[in-house]
């Protein structure tokens, strides 16, 4: 004999079991997912943070080797340099070089190369040329002699260039002694007393951070708070300007030369 609901009853307690069942299978499939994937999310965040630690570190270093040395510098500097001055404006100094000398009355010295450019919209005229605390408004002309105003030999025309150079010492071609035109730098140990007069000479202390050595490796010319002064005509009026870099010139100093 069936009672009234028994089928109903049974019915429903199928249908719970079979319900019971999924949400048990949904359950252990949650609790496997948990332990598959949670590790690997933490393992993924952790080789991250290694190597964002690796990178910093190695950021790091490099540039505690590049500043380790007061006064040093290095080929990457170097290029950083030419890469800053070549583009600055309106005076681009496209080229730079440097060399030891041995000079008889004032002894060590460093003598450099510029290649400089007019790369404004206006003639300029150079009157000085700046480094460290240091200037000088003359050069050397010819064979060591005679020392010029610099704003006699140069006005340089918008795209124009021209040379702070002494062709003898750096194995050019010597354009003739009109052409030769440079200035100087007396090393630290050299006769400061004896190139006292020559109004072409940067004198030490203040003038590079770093000159060139007599013997190898040579090192490196810096000069900070390197530029010019100059002036420039503009509707007929002359107005007088300093262009000083924000990064130092930096040049590989040649074999030396005496």
């Amino acid at each position: 004999m069936r009672f009234f609901g028994q089928g109903a009853t049974q019915s429903s307690s199928l249908r719970y079991s079979s319900d019971l069942a999924v949400l048990r299978q949904v359950l252990h499939l949650r609790r496997s997912a948990s332990r598959t994937y949670c590790p690997l999310v933490g393992q993924g965040a952790t080789e991250y943070l290694v190597l964002l630690a690796v990178v910093l570190i190695v950021a790091l270093v490099s540039v505690a080797l590049l500043g380790f040395f007061p006064g040093m510098a290095s080929d990457a500097q170097v290029t950083q340099s030419k890469t800053y001055w070549s583009s600055a404006s309106p005076i681009a100094v496209i080229d730079a070089g440097a060399r030891y000398f041995n000079q008889s009355a004032a002894g060590s010295m460093t003598i450099p190369y510029f290649r400089v450019r007019n790369v404004g919209s206006y003639p300029i005229t150079l009157t000085k040329m700046l480094a460290g605390n240091t200037s000088v408004s003359t050069i050397w002309t010819g064979n060591w002699g005679p020392v010029v105003a610099m704003n006699t030999r140069y006005t340089l025309a918008p795209g124009e260039e021209s040379d702070f150079l002494e062709p003898a010492i750096y194995g050019g071609t010597d354009l003739g002694i009109g052409n030769r035109h440079f200035v100087t730098f007396v090393n630290p140990d050299g006769n400061t007393s004896g190139s006292a007069a020559w109004s072409s000479n940067f004198q030490p202390p203040g003038a590079a951070k770093s000159y060139c050595d007599r013997a190898a490796p040579y090192g490196y010319f810096i000069i900070e708070n390197f530029g010019f002064e100059y002036t420039l005509s503009i509707e007929g009026q002359t107005i007088t300007k300093r262009q000083i870099g924000t990064k130092p010139i930096i040049a590989k100093c040649k074999d030396n030369y005496n």
